[in-house]
Protein backbone atom coordinates (compact mmCIF):
# COMPACT_ATOMS: atom_id res chain seq x y z
CA UNK A 1 0.00 0.00 0.00
CA UNK A 2 2.71 2.33 1.11
CA UNK A 3 3.80 1.82 -2.75
CA UNK A 4 0.79 2.33 -4.21
CA UNK A 5 0.30 5.32 -2.72
CA UNK A 6 3.69 7.04 -3.42
CA UNK A 7 3.13 5.99 -7.42
CA UNK A 8 -0.51 7.73 -6.73
CA UNK A 9 1.29 10.80 -5.00
CA UNK A 10 3.87 10.80 -7.59
CA UNK A 11 0.82 10.91 -10.32
CA UNK A 12 -1.34 13.69 -8.82
CA UNK A 13 1.37 15.96 -8.77
CA UNK A 14 2.49 15.54 -12.23
CA UNK A 15 -1.12 16.04 -13.24
CA UNK A 16 -1.27 19.28 -11.65
CA UNK A 17 1.86 20.49 -13.91
CA UNK A 18 -0.32 19.27 -16.75
CA UNK A 19 -2.95 21.05 -15.57
CA UNK A 20 -1.41 23.76 -15.22
CA UNK A 21 0.14 23.39 -19.48
CA UNK A 22 -3.68 22.83 -20.31
CA UNK A 23 -4.95 25.74 -18.90
CA UNK A 24 -3.06 28.10 -21.26
CA UNK A 25 -4.60 25.83 -24.04
CA UNK A 26 -8.12 26.52 -22.77
CA UNK A 27 -7.68 29.96 -21.93
CA UNK A 28 -7.02 31.17 -25.41
CA UNK A 29 -9.27 28.80 -26.65
CA UNK A 30 -12.36 30.19 -24.47
CA UNK A 31 -11.89 33.65 -25.27
CA UNK A 32 -10.81 33.74 -29.28
CA UNK A 33 -12.11 30.13 -30.33
CA UNK A 34 -8.11 29.15 -31.41
CA UNK A 35 -6.63 26.10 -30.14
CA UNK A 36 -3.44 27.37 -29.74
CA UNK A 37 -1.09 25.68 -30.81
CA UNK A 38 2.17 28.34 -29.64
CA UNK A 39 1.53 26.93 -25.67
CA UNK A 40 3.96 24.94 -25.81
CA UNK A 41 6.75 27.30 -27.49
CA UNK A 42 5.55 29.93 -25.11
CA UNK A 43 6.68 28.30 -21.97
CA UNK A 44 9.84 26.92 -23.33
CA UNK A 45 10.53 31.06 -24.50
CA UNK A 46 9.18 32.11 -21.11
CA UNK A 47 11.71 29.77 -19.23
CA UNK A 48 14.62 31.27 -21.28
CA UNK A 49 13.37 34.65 -20.43
CA UNK A 50 13.43 33.72 -16.56
CA UNK A 51 16.81 32.01 -16.77
CA UNK A 52 18.84 34.37 -19.12
CA UNK A 53 17.62 37.40 -17.12
CA UNK A 54 18.35 35.70 -14.13
CA UNK A 55 22.10 35.79 -14.89
CA UNK A 56 22.08 39.26 -16.51
CA UNK A 57 20.67 41.17 -14.56
CA UNK A 58 23.34 40.67 -10.93
CA UNK A 59 26.06 41.58 -13.90
CA UNK A 60 24.23 44.69 -14.99
CA UNK A 61 23.15 45.98 -11.82
CA UNK A 62 25.80 44.57 -9.72
CA UNK A 63 24.38 42.95 -7.04
CA UNK A 64 24.88 39.21 -5.35
CA UNK A 65 21.66 38.32 -3.90
CA UNK A 66 19.91 35.37 -5.96
CA UNK A 67 16.51 35.68 -4.34
CA UNK A 68 16.27 39.87 -5.73
CA UNK A 69 17.58 38.17 -9.09
CA UNK A 70 14.76 35.76 -9.64
CA UNK A 71 12.20 38.38 -8.14
CA UNK A 72 13.57 41.15 -11.08
CA UNK A 73 13.94 37.75 -14.08
CA UNK A 74 10.41 36.95 -13.10
CA UNK A 75 9.25 40.51 -13.33
CA UNK A 76 11.04 40.85 -16.72
CA UNK A 77 10.51 37.69 -18.23
CA UNK A 78 6.38 38.29 -17.73
CA UNK A 79 6.82 41.98 -18.75
CA UNK A 80 8.60 39.85 -22.24
CA UNK A 81 5.50 37.76 -22.09
CA UNK A 82 3.14 40.89 -21.90
CA UNK A 83 4.89 42.27 -24.97
CA UNK A 84 4.62 39.31 -26.99
CA UNK A 85 1.08 38.91 -26.15
CA UNK A 86 0.60 42.35 -27.46
CA UNK A 87 2.67 41.90 -30.49
CA UNK A 88 0.52 38.88 -31.31
CA UNK A 89 -2.51 40.69 -31.12
CA UNK A 90 -1.74 43.49 -32.88
CA UNK A 91 0.46 41.50 -36.15
CA UNK A 92 -2.06 38.78 -36.02
CA UNK A 93 -4.68 38.15 -34.15
CA UNK A 94 -6.24 41.75 -35.08
CA UNK A 95 -6.14 40.91 -38.92
CA UNK A 96 -7.63 37.48 -38.50
CA UNK A 97 -11.11 39.09 -36.85
CA UNK A 98 -14.02 36.26 -37.51
CA UNK A 99 -11.95 34.25 -39.83
CA UNK A 100 -11.91 29.94 -39.94
CA UNK A 101 -10.60 28.08 -36.89
CA UNK A 102 -8.29 26.59 -39.45
CA UNK A 103 -6.61 29.79 -40.31
CA UNK A 104 -6.49 30.71 -36.55
CA UNK A 105 -4.84 27.44 -36.35
CA UNK A 106 -1.97 27.74 -39.12
CA UNK A 107 -1.58 31.19 -37.27
CA UNK A 108 -0.64 29.80 -34.09
CA UNK A 109 1.91 27.75 -35.71
CA UNK A 110 3.28 30.33 -37.36
CA UNK A 111 3.95 31.91 -34.10
CA UNK A 112 5.11 28.52 -32.41
CA UNK A 113 8.00 28.35 -35.02
CA UNK A 114 8.77 32.17 -34.97
CA UNK A 115 9.17 31.86 -30.92
CA UNK A 116 11.59 28.67 -30.88
CA UNK A 117 13.38 30.72 -33.25
CA UNK A 118 13.47 34.36 -31.87
CA UNK A 119 14.49 32.79 -28.24
CA UNK A 120 17.16 31.00 -30.27
CA UNK A 121 18.34 34.30 -31.71
CA UNK A 122 17.85 36.58 -28.13
CA UNK A 123 18.78 34.03 -25.25
CA UNK A 124 20.51 31.58 -26.80
CA UNK A 125 20.78 27.43 -27.20
CA UNK A 126 22.36 25.89 -24.38
CA UNK A 127 21.04 24.15 -21.67
CA UNK A 128 20.03 26.66 -18.73
CA UNK A 129 19.41 26.45 -15.16
CA UNK A 130 16.45 28.09 -12.99
CA UNK A 131 17.26 27.79 -9.27
CA UNK A 132 14.26 29.45 -7.34
CA UNK A 133 15.11 28.10 -4.11
CA UNK A 134 12.29 24.75 -4.29
CA UNK A 135 13.80 21.84 -1.86
CA UNK A 136 14.98 18.87 -3.71
CA UNK A 137 15.35 16.68 -0.74
CA UNK A 138 12.54 13.64 -0.60
CA UNK A 139 10.58 13.41 2.55
CA UNK A 140 9.23 10.30 4.09
CA UNK A 141 4.99 10.72 5.11
CA UNK A 142 2.95 8.15 7.20
CA UNK A 143 6.09 6.18 8.67
CA UNK A 144 3.64 4.88 11.62
CA UNK A 145 1.38 3.66 9.07
CA UNK A 146 3.03 1.79 6.59
CA UNK A 147 6.61 0.03 6.82
CA UNK A 148 9.60 2.67 5.45
CA UNK A 149 6.71 5.32 4.70
CA UNK A 150 5.68 7.04 1.59
CA UNK A 151 8.55 8.61 -0.23
CA UNK A 152 7.51 12.10 -1.39
CA UNK A 153 9.67 14.35 -3.34
CA UNK A 154 9.38 18.10 -2.30
CA UNK A 155 9.76 19.86 -5.25
CA UNK A 156 7.43 18.08 -7.17
CA UNK A 157 5.38 18.50 -3.97
CA UNK A 158 5.89 22.66 -3.90
CA UNK A 159 5.65 22.48 -7.45
CA UNK A 160 2.02 20.59 -7.20
CA UNK A 161 0.72 23.16 -4.49
CA UNK A 162 1.89 26.17 -6.44
CA UNK A 163 -0.15 24.86 -9.63
CA UNK A 164 -3.09 24.12 -7.38
CA UNK A 165 -2.96 27.51 -6.44
CA UNK A 166 -2.96 29.23 -9.83
CA UNK A 167 -5.44 27.24 -10.91
CA UNK A 168 -7.65 28.18 -8.21
CA UNK A 169 -6.78 31.85 -8.80
CA UNK A 170 -7.83 31.45 -12.55
CA UNK A 171 -10.81 29.69 -11.95
CA UNK A 172 -12.14 32.27 -9.47
CA UNK A 173 -10.83 35.15 -12.07
CA UNK A 174 -13.01 33.88 -14.86
CA UNK A 175 -16.10 33.22 -12.78
CA UNK A 176 -16.32 36.20 -10.28
CA UNK A 177 -14.80 39.23 -12.45
CA UNK A 178 -15.73 41.54 -15.16
CA UNK A 179 -13.24 40.46 -17.52
CA UNK A 180 -13.51 37.36 -16.87
CA UNK A 181 -17.22 37.42 -17.90
CA UNK A 182 -16.23 39.81 -20.80
CA UNK A 183 -13.86 36.35 -21.80
CA UNK A 184 -16.08 34.61 -21.91
CA UNK A 185 -18.57 36.53 -23.96
CA UNK A 186 -16.31 37.14 -26.53
CA UNK A 187 -15.57 33.50 -26.44
CA UNK A 188 -19.54 32.62 -27.29
CA UNK A 189 -19.93 34.91 -30.21
CA UNK A 190 -17.41 37.58 -31.05
CA UNK A 191 -19.30 39.92 -33.44
CA UNK A 192 -22.24 39.64 -30.55
CA UNK A 193 -19.35 40.82 -27.61
CA UNK A 194 -18.47 43.91 -30.02
CA UNK A 195 -21.83 44.90 -30.70
CA UNK A 196 -22.50 45.39 -26.94
CA UNK A 197 -19.41 47.31 -26.14
CA UNK A 198 -16.71 44.68 -25.15
CA UNK A 199 -13.03 46.01 -27.20
CA UNK A 200 -12.08 42.58 -28.56
CA UNK A 201 -8.49 43.55 -29.17
CA UNK A 202 -8.01 44.72 -25.29
CA UNK A 203 -9.20 41.45 -23.96
CA UNK A 204 -7.04 39.19 -26.52
CA UNK A 205 -4.06 41.17 -25.50
CA UNK A 206 -5.62 40.33 -21.33
CA UNK A 207 -6.13 36.75 -22.15
CA UNK A 208 -2.68 36.26 -24.02
CA UNK A 209 -0.81 38.12 -21.25
CA UNK A 210 -2.55 35.66 -18.72
CA UNK A 211 -1.57 32.57 -20.95
CA UNK A 212 2.03 34.26 -20.87
CA UNK A 213 1.65 34.35 -17.09
CA UNK A 214 0.96 30.19 -16.96
CA UNK A 215 3.11 29.99 -19.94
CA UNK A 216 6.04 31.67 -17.20
CA UNK A 217 5.05 29.93 -14.46
CA UNK A 218 5.17 25.94 -16.11
CA UNK A 219 8.31 27.24 -17.30
CA UNK A 220 9.87 28.12 -14.41
CA UNK A 221 8.68 24.46 -12.66
CA UNK A 222 9.56 22.25 -15.56
CA UNK A 223 13.05 24.48 -15.98
CA UNK A 224 13.71 24.19 -12.20
CA UNK A 225 13.01 20.06 -12.47
CA UNK A 226 14.33 19.17 -15.87
CA UNK A 227 16.70 22.67 -16.60
CA UNK A 228 16.05 24.86 -19.52
CA UNK A 229 16.23 23.20 -22.77
CA UNK A 230 14.75 23.30 -26.43
CA UNK A 231 13.06 20.11 -25.95
CA UNK A 232 10.84 21.61 -22.80
CA UNK A 233 8.49 22.31 -25.63
CA UNK A 234 7.66 18.96 -26.16
CA UNK A 235 6.45 18.32 -22.62
CA UNK A 236 3.67 21.12 -23.74
CA UNK A 237 2.42 18.17 -25.79
CA UNK A 238 1.35 16.20 -23.06
CA UNK A 239 -1.01 18.83 -22.06
CA UNK A 240 -2.90 17.99 -25.19
CA UNK A 241 -4.55 14.77 -24.23
CA UNK A 242 -5.27 16.69 -20.88
CA UNK A 243 -7.23 19.34 -23.19
CA UNK A 244 -9.03 16.65 -24.93
CA UNK A 245 -10.12 14.67 -22.00
CA UNK A 246 -11.43 17.54 -19.76
CA UNK A 247 -12.84 19.56 -22.90
CA UNK A 248 -11.79 22.74 -24.61
CA UNK A 249 -13.50 25.36 -22.72
CA UNK A 250 -13.89 23.92 -19.16
CA UNK A 251 -11.14 25.10 -17.10
CA UNK A 252 -12.37 22.39 -14.27
CA UNK A 253 -11.69 20.25 -17.13
CA UNK A 254 -8.31 20.56 -17.42
CA UNK A 255 -7.83 20.30 -13.72
CA UNK A 256 -9.59 17.24 -13.94
CA UNK A 257 -7.68 16.04 -17.22
CA UNK A 258 -4.55 16.13 -15.96
CA UNK A 259 -4.89 14.62 -12.35
CA UNK A 260 -6.67 11.67 -14.53
CA UNK A 261 -3.80 11.23 -17.11
CA UNK A 262 -0.57 11.96 -14.22
CA UNK A 263 -2.63 9.41 -12.18
CA UNK A 264 -2.98 6.88 -15.10
CA UNK A 265 0.40 7.14 -17.17
CA UNK A 266 2.72 6.35 -13.54
CA UNK A 267 -0.04 3.35 -12.04
CA UNK A 268 0.27 2.02 -16.28
CA UNK A 269 3.74 2.38 -16.37
CA UNK A 270 4.40 0.61 -12.69
CA UNK A 271 2.04 -2.24 -12.53
CA UNK A 272 1.51 -2.95 -16.36
CA UNK A 273 4.88 -1.96 -17.66
CA UNK A 274 6.05 -4.92 -16.88
CA UNK A 275 3.43 -7.39 -18.30
CA UNK A 276 3.54 -5.50 -21.59
CA UNK A 277 6.67 -4.21 -22.07
CA UNK A 278 8.31 -0.58 -20.77
CA UNK A 279 7.63 2.72 -21.83
CA UNK A 280 3.39 3.15 -21.60
CA UNK A 281 4.35 5.98 -20.04
CA UNK A 282 5.17 7.46 -22.97
CA UNK A 283 1.62 6.51 -24.99
CA UNK A 284 -0.39 6.12 -22.20
CA UNK A 285 -2.11 9.54 -22.33
CA UNK A 286 -2.54 9.63 -26.22
CA UNK A 287 -4.19 6.33 -26.13
CA UNK A 288 -6.67 7.68 -23.80
CA UNK A 289 -7.19 10.92 -25.61
CA UNK A 290 -8.20 8.65 -28.52
CA UNK A 291 -10.25 6.70 -26.60
CA UNK A 292 -12.44 9.83 -25.37
CA UNK A 293 -12.04 11.16 -28.98
CA UNK A 294 -14.41 8.08 -30.04
CA UNK A 295 -16.87 7.85 -27.42
CA UNK A 296 -17.40 11.41 -26.12
CA UNK A 297 -15.58 14.09 -28.01
CA UNK A 298 -16.37 16.93 -26.42
CA UNK A 299 -14.80 15.76 -23.57
CA UNK A 300 -15.81 15.35 -19.83
CA UNK A 301 -16.69 18.89 -18.89
CA UNK A 302 -16.69 20.51 -22.68
CA UNK A 303 -19.51 21.81 -24.11
CA UNK A 304 -21.82 19.60 -26.47
CA UNK A 305 -21.54 22.03 -29.90
CA UNK A 306 -24.72 21.14 -32.07
CA UNK A 307 -24.92 23.42 -35.66
CA UNK A 308 -28.29 23.20 -37.57
CA UNK A 309 -28.53 23.80 -41.22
Amino acid sequence: MGFFLETLFGGLMAGMLYSLIALGFVLIFKASGVFNFAQGAMVLFAALAMARFSEWLPGWFGFESKVLANVLAFFAAMVVMVAVAWLIERLALSKLVNQEGITLLMATLGITYFLDGFGQTLFGNDIYKIDVGMPKDPIFLFENVFQGGVLINKEDLYAALIAAALVALLTVFFQKTATGRALRAVADDHQAAQSIGIPLSRIWVIVWSVAGFVALTAGIIWGSKLGVQFSLSLVALKALPVVILGGLTSVPGAIIGGLIIGVGEKLSEIYLGPMIGGGIEIWFAYVLALVFLLVRPQGLFGEKIIDRV
